[in-house]
């Protein structure tokens, strides 16, 4: 039995797009605004660290809210799809007032930082919990999500890539001098760049399964029915873990070349050819590791590229060439593992729709977010932190970032590794859910229970 009908390129480049508008902040928030915080706007490094970990929790609370209403929205052009139109010139003009700098006392900076970067953190979470929740709506095989995934990285990791390549380039250009005002009109253009993104996404998708609206019930209790998910709980804590370790390697970056390698001219380089690796493992993702099993493939895929990062911490700044080339090896097999990530997600979906009957999209991925925001956050805080203990001052070399950006990172990927030992959404268990899910939509669209000679298999 199909599944589901085969996803056109058509349909995954334009579900791609959407994820490339928002690389264009997520690339500049990871390189660059830990840097442009303390180093053009001005903040205490530990303030700047403080100020990610409190508006970034809070913020984190906002989206269940915004995933219960995901859940029951519903329009002539989905569930999903309607928050990209509705949310894409907010999310513009968020990535803009971020990185103005106001001529103001050092106490309204300070309250003028948190207040975008919420704004921003917000905005955020409006657009992408409904865009990341929608591979539900587009197929129901897990190989094809595996694959839209794959394209959703691939042209994420172009629009990193737009960001690293021309980013300091423009605000260098566009300041002409001033790297205030340089870095204020390039995220400018940045932002309108993610709107036109965020409509051409819209455009080229269509939500193919869109589940009857079910507004019974409370959020409270849908939270309630997924904190009762075992496979649910694993992945949140799993996703946090990741995005702590890949927000302090990657904030970590322009401080380990500048202040750790002592060659701040090959700054570009470093970050160019790292993205470059991150883009070719993203889009050789499925076809590399979809034919082995998922959990499997994920932990020893780890495993591997923890060994190279570690290696780098060992190595003399004199060994920048070999420093390269293993950073090089550590993003390509790194983002091999990406769209696996997300399409965990995906599985617990529908891994709750099989034990209690209840499609739950948009609080799913909700909670993808808060957990994202919570890495967020932790990386920050710990950049900042870090920096603060050894007093770090602006310009002055510093043994620091050798930590930050190899060894915190890999301790915690290793925690990675030992979530998915109890993790059980396997390939083949996944496969049977499907199939299961899909005969049962076919058979008997609007019916809540399900095939309990299956039940058995994936109990609690």
């Amino acid at each position: 039995m199909n599944i589901s009908p085969v996803l056109r390129t058509k349909d995954k480049i334009g579900y791609g797009l959407g994820d490339m508008a928002s690389a264009l902040v997520w690339q500049t928030a990871t390189l660059f605004l830990a840097y442009f915080y303390t180093d053009v706007f001005g903040l205490p490094a530990a303030i700047m660290g403080t100020m990610f970990l409190v508006v970034r929790v809070v913020d984190a609370f906002v989206d269940p809210c915004i995933g219960a209403l995901v859940d029951r929205t519903q329009t002539r052009h989905g569930r999903f799809r309607p928050w990209l139109l509705w949310f894409a010139i907010p999310f513009g003009v968020s990535c803009l007032i971020t990185f103005y700098v106001p001529d103001v006392g050092a106490t309204a900076k300070i309250i003028y930082a948190c207040v975008t970067y919420s704004i921003l953190s917000l905005i955020y979470s409006a657009i992408n919990v409904p865009y990341c929740a929608m591979p539900g709506a587009l197929t129901l095989d897990p190989r094809e999500r595996h694959s839209l995934q794959s394209w959703r990285f691939g042209l994420s990791f172009i629009g990193g890539l737009i960001v690293t390549v021309i980013a300091l380039p423009l605000v260098a250009k566009l300041g002409d001098g001033n790297v205030q005002k340089g870095y204020f009109y390039a995220m400018s253009l940045m932002g309108l760049l993610g709107i036109i993104l965020f409509f051409c996404c819209f455009m080229m998708t269509r939500e193919r399964y869109s589940p009857r609206s079910d507004t019974s019930g409370s959020m409270l209790t849908d939270l309630k029915r997924l904190a009762g998910n075992s496979q649910w709980r694993i992945v949140f804590v799993f996703n946090i873990l990741l995005l702590t370790a890949v927000v302090t390697r990657g904030s970590a970056t322009l401080y380990y070349v500048n202040y750790g390698l002592l060659r701040p001219e090959l700054v570009f380089a470093f970050i160019v050819s790292g993205m470059v690796a991150s883009l070719s493992g993203a889009l050789l993702s499925e076809r590399l590791l979809g034919k082995f099993d998922r959990v499997r493939a994920y932990q020893w895929t780890i495993i591997t590229f923890v060994v190279f990062g570690a290696l780098i911490f060992f190595l003399p700044p004199s060994q920048v060439w070999l420093i390269f080339g293993l950073n090089i090896i550590f993003s390509f097999i790194q983002n091999l593992t990406t769209p696996l990530q997300w399409t965990m997600f995906s599985d617990v979906v529908d891994y709750e729709e099989h034990r209690s009957g209840r499609r739950l999209d948009g609080l799913v991925f909700s909670t993808a977010l808060f957990a994202i925001k919570f890495g967020l956050a932790l990386g920050g805080a710990v950049v900042g932190w870090v920096l603060g203990m050894v007093d770090y001052v602006p310009g002055q070399a510093i043994q620091a970032p050798h930590v930050l950006s190899t060894l915190i990172p890999c301790a915690l990927f290793i925690g990675m590794v030992a979530l998915l030992t109890v993790y059980k959404l396997n390939s083949r268990l996944v496969d049977t859910i499907a199939r299961e899910l899909a005969s049962k939509r076919q058979a008997r669209p609007d019916a809540e229970a399900l095939n309990p000679a299956l039940h058995h298999v994936i109990k609690e």
